[in-house]
């Protein structure tokens, strides 16, 4: 979820919201109603590779596909 703060507000309290980001909110900085900046968790270079592993580890999970399970997935519909 977004949260949205007004300027003022952010500068008061960036140490609470980089805090709050951290721990994976979002916030919008706004002057008046007009979104100026979005404050997100910077990604890290070990949260791609575990993304990485994760989907690694899925992909070994499953069973592979034989060759006719993918053309009857291609021609699915099509008669």
């Amino acid at each position: 979820m977004t949260t949205t703060v007004k300027i003022s507000e952010a500068k008061s309290q960036l140490s609470d919201l980089l805090a709050r980001v951290e721990a994976g909110e979002d916030f919008v900085i706004a002057r008046g109603n007009d979104p100026v900046a979005h404050l997100t968790r910077a990604r890290k270079e070990s949260d791609l590779q575990l993304l990485l592993a994760e989907v690694r580890a899925a992909r070994l999970r499953t069973a592979a596909s034989t060759h006719d399970e993918i053309l009857s997935w291609r021609d699915e519909g099509r008669r």
